[in-house]
């Protein structure tokens, strides 16, 4: 087989490839549109958040406002928590 006919196919398929990721990927977070989607989880299900209010590792319950049960609306640790959450820029462990 000729290279430049080699590399031509090789490129092609490591393009459908990428897009074949981009797809799936889509799709499963079109399909869980909760902003606690990614979050890791203990074994009861809880997500692992650091809280910023206390500076501590927390496993704590987060609503599908991305809210977590520590949550105290006064508070404004506790709005960036929710901020960071939504964004998907919350610290985990």
């Amino acid at each position: 087989m000729d290279d430049r006919l080699e590399s031509i196919i090789r490129s092609a398929a490591r393009s459908a490839g990428k897009r074949y990721e981009e797809a799936k990927r889509a799709y499963r977070d079109g399909r869980d549109p909760s902003p606690t989607h990614s979050l890791p989880r203990d074994a009861e299900g809880r997500a692992k958040i650091v809280c910023r209010r206390h500076a501590e590792h927390r496993a704590v319950a987060v609503d599908a406002k991305g809210r977590p049960a520590c949550f105290d609306p006064d508070h404004p640790d506790c709005q960036g928590c929710v901020d960071d959450i939504r964004e998907g820029m919350v610290e985990t462990w």
